[in-house]
């Protein structure tokens, strides 16, 4: 008898990086040492790019990993593929490890490249693998549909000297819109298993934009909602931030800025600079353009990849020239 989510006939994991993914998510561990631990392992990520998927420092993460070595060889937890009847609860970390490669290559932390496409590539052929092996996976499918949804608009975000252009700047043109109707399937197919959870939810947000004609036809209220859905589910500073965006997209930059300035307060993502290029945009927009150059500057300062710090140069450039 297979377990739920494993089609029988199905158990053995025929791709040599899956089955070594598998092998390295060992329950024994907790599933962020799980995850951090294949990713330095198997997915060749630096210590440094784990920490910013982890929004930690390097030293931090360092540790992180020698314990996670350590506890492994001090247990004498055996490194072999599990059986069939087992896969089932290494997924979440099997799937947070394709997860977080694929945010790595779609946004490069460090570096010159905004993009590297080897590593998306290779996130989404281990998804597909990984929906032939647990068909019956729900989150597997949101999973391969978020990437797919997502590694679309890839032609979009990168103008033709390799600098990032932003959502509402994006020729939509430009995007696949065969990828664009498979993620969509992909979603829905997930959908309709009626086994929710946080990757079927990306993936429905992912599919608003891909639906709209155009930043201004996108439906933000209802991308606000589904963030909303997500904090409840995975309660993450990151996803509030996300919200954050959609609120003030929807209700206006005053709404928005109270959810990043409560962040800011919180300290939970303190050098991210993403929050700061956030309030920085949202400041902009209220004219109040002296705290929106500090924040900039602030934005460029934690910048990773040289593609994001050269696009916060620009926008810092344009708020102090329109300063009084």
């Amino acid at each position: 008898m297979s377990e739920p989510g494993v089609t029988q006939g199905h158990e053995e994991i025929v791709d040599d990086r899956l089955r070594l993914i598998f092998t390295c998510c060992h329950p024994a561990l907790s599933i962020d040492a799980q995850v951090a631990l294949t990713l330095r392992t198997l997915a060749g990520l630096t210590t440094a790019e784990i920490a910013h998927a982890f929004l930690v420092s390097d030293e931090t993460m360092a540790k992180r990993l020698v314990r996670a070595k350590g506890k492994i060889r001090h247990a004498a937890i055996p490194y072999r593929v599990p059986p069939g009847h087992l896969l089932v609860e290494r997924t979440s970390a099997v799937l947070g490890v394709l997860y977080l490669l694929f945010n790595e290559g779609y946004a490069v932390s460090r570096g010159t490249e905004l993009i590297r496409h080897d590593l998306c590539a290779e996130a989404i052929r281990l998804a597909r693998v990984l929906i032939e092996l647990m068909p019956d996976e729900p989150e597997a499918r949101g999973l391969l549909a978020l990437m797919l949804l997502h590694d679309a608009r890839r032609a979009g975000r990168v103008d033709a000297a390799g600098d990032l252009v932003p959502l509402e700047e994006q020729d939509r043109t430009t995007w696949d819109t065969l990828m664009i109707d498979e993620g969509r399937s992909m979603l829905e197919s997930a959908l309709r298993q009626r086994r929710g959870g946080p990757y079927q939810l990306q993936a429905a947000i992912a599919a608003c934009h891909a639906d709209a004609a155009s930043s201004a036809d996108t439906d933000w209220s209802q991308i606000a909602l589904l963030y909303a859905e997500l904090a409840a589910v995975v309660p993450s500073p990151v996803v509030e931030l996300n919200r954050a965006v959609a609120v003030a997209m929807a209700h206006g930059p005053y709404e928005g800025l109270a959810i990043v300035e409560r962040l800011e307060e919180s300290g939970a993502l303190a050098n991210y600079h993403l929050l700061a290029a956030t309030q920085a945009d949202l400041l902009r927009r209220l004219d109040r353009r002296a705290e929106a150059a500090e924040a900039y500057r602030r934005a460029v300062r934690q910048a990773g990849s040289d593609a994001e710090r050269r696009y916060l140069e620009r926008r810092l450039a344009e708020v102090e020239t329109a300063s009084p």
